[in-house]
């Protein structure tokens, strides 16, 4: 059964692809416009499964260039629609463009699968939709908050524009995966996160200030009314993410949903601070860091984990994977690194 994913050059969708492959689970056709990744990502999927993924070098946006691969592979079943810019202080600074790439391109996917009768599609959506919340952990039950952000904003907007897509066209069965904070990379250290631009995610500052390419760690608020004042995230295994990307698309084509708008949360159920993650890498690695306490930054907020009973229960998922898997899994990668 032969799947598209968007943006499968990307940090999540390179690995949602591996795993693909090293579970003998569907045959993937990847289109990614490389803005925020690398072809060279094709390439590495290769080195470590032995498999050649078909591969679009084009912007979904472009909508003829996009259905054309439609028209190339007829028995597509299911799509993986991961393409979107997702930089929370880029959205802030530049949020037509966020609005515009993230949006249309959606626009397009579903389009897509009424054109050509694709009937499953899978959502990557993000935790960020919640806001600020006043309850943890935050289940599938927590309304969305006002966005502190444009990219959680296109988000929710995305997740809204799906729902009314599929009230009218509900042969499309469709689940969103809101996942929290992926980090760390391949067991084999042979692929993990990526991007040309300067990294706005904090493990990949992390290994890049424990490995000499960046200066300086800044933690971005010491304020925040958690444990030790600094922002409490989700940390959740980039390779349990993809694992769950496939139990999703198993679950709709198996036709267990009960809706056909099913909505997850994929985390760990548990959070750790900044300066918690900083001492797990230091414990991990043997590697001091060198860090500043800075002041807040826009677009963040104090704390959000995750009740994930929901996946557990329907999807059959849960974390495989320890926050200590993730560290050196990440630090693996770093070193491995050659550019």
């Amino acid at each position: 059964m032969k799947l598209l994913i968007t943006g499968g050059t990307g940090y999540i969708g390179s690995h949602t692809i591996i795993e693909m492959i090293e579970k003998e689970k569907f045959t993937p056709v990847c289109v990614d416009s490389c803005e925020r990744s690398t072809p060279d990502t094709v390439d590495r999927i290769e080195n470590i499964t032995g498999f050649r993924v078909p591969f679009y070098k084009l912007n979904i946006c472009d909508k003829e260039l996009f259905f054309n691969i439609f028209e190339e592979h007829k028995d597509i079943i299911g799509i993986i629609h991961f393409a979107a810019y997702k930089s929370v202080s880029e959205s802030v600074e530049k949020p037509l463009e966020y609005y515009r790439n993230n949006l249309q391109s959606l626009e397009n996917v579903l389009e897509a699968c009424s054109k050509f009768n694709i009937p499953n599609l899978i959502f990557s959506s993000s935790c960020a939709v919640y806001g600020a919340v006043d309850k943890l952990p935050v289940n599938e039950e927590t309304p969305m908050g006002i966005p502190f952000c444009p990219y959680a904003h296109t988000k929710q907007i995305g997740e809204e524009m799906i729902r009314f897509y599929t009230q009218i066209h509900p042969q499309c069965k469709v689940v969103i995966l809101r996942y929290f904070n992926p980090v760390g990379a391949h067991s084999s250290g042979l692929n993990g996160e990526l991007s040309p631009d300067k990294p706005n995610n904090l493990m990949p500052i992390i290994t890049q200030v424990g490995i000499g390419k960046i200066e300086k760690l800044i933690v971005y608020g010491t304020d925040y009314n958690t444990r030790d004042g600094s922002c409490i995230r989700d940390y959740i295994h980039v390779s349990d993410i993809a694992d769950a990307h496939i139990k999703a698309m198993e679950f709709l084509i198996e036709k267990r949903n009960i809706m056909n708008f099913e909505v997850f949360n994929l985390g760990s159920g548990s959070g750790i601070s900044v300066l918690e993650m900083i001492q797990v890498y230091e414990e991990v690695t043997g590697v001091k860091l060198t860090y500043m306490l800075g002041e807040r930054r826009a677009g963040d907020v104090p704390a959000v984990y995750s009740d994930s009973a929901r996946a557990l229960n329907l999807l059959g998922w849960n974390c495989r994977k320890s926050l200590a898997d993730m560290v050196e899994s990440a630090w693996k990668w770093e070193q491995n690194r050659k550019f």
